[in-house]
């Protein structure tokens, strides 16, 4: 019968590790400190630059003369108003398809948008 220490002769032995095992000392490296080109934090890095943009949505002026919102139309686009909790794509396709609905010559269909949109939202975030 032979045992596992008969199939490797003591010459072939695999030393081990000595129990005690020296520690690796790493000496930090001194450099020179070096200034940032740009010393703003991360929360002012982040910030979406403003220059050049408007504060607010501008309605364009209105060269007609005889022009005015109906209150029919008014009432429409209040009766499915956003509130914040409802699907907004749902909320824009209706409001696209009621402002359609109303042309005039002079005014461009934007600036009609423009004028409604603010009816669409509930008291929080427009006139309603």
């Amino acid at each position: 019968m032979r045992t596992r220490r008969s199939y490797f002769p003591p010459t072939a032995t695999i030393p081990r590790r000595s129990r005690k095992q020296t520690t690796n000392v790493v000496e930090p490296e001194f450099c020179t400190i070096v200034e940032m080109a740009d010393n703003r934090t991360m929360a002012q890095m982040l910030q979406a630059p403003i220059e050049g943009y408007e504060d607010t949505i501008v309605v364009p002026p209105i060269n007609a003369n005889n022009f005015e919102l109906k209150q029919t139309l008014i009432n429409l686009v209040q009766s499915n108003q956003f509130t914040g909790r409802q699907d907004p794509h749902n909320h824009l396709c209706f409001f696209n398809k009621v402002t359609s609905t109303f042309r005039h010559p002079e005014v461009p269909n934007t600036t009609i948008k423009l004028l409604l949109f603010p009816f669409s939202l509930k008291e929080k975030h427009g006139y309603g």
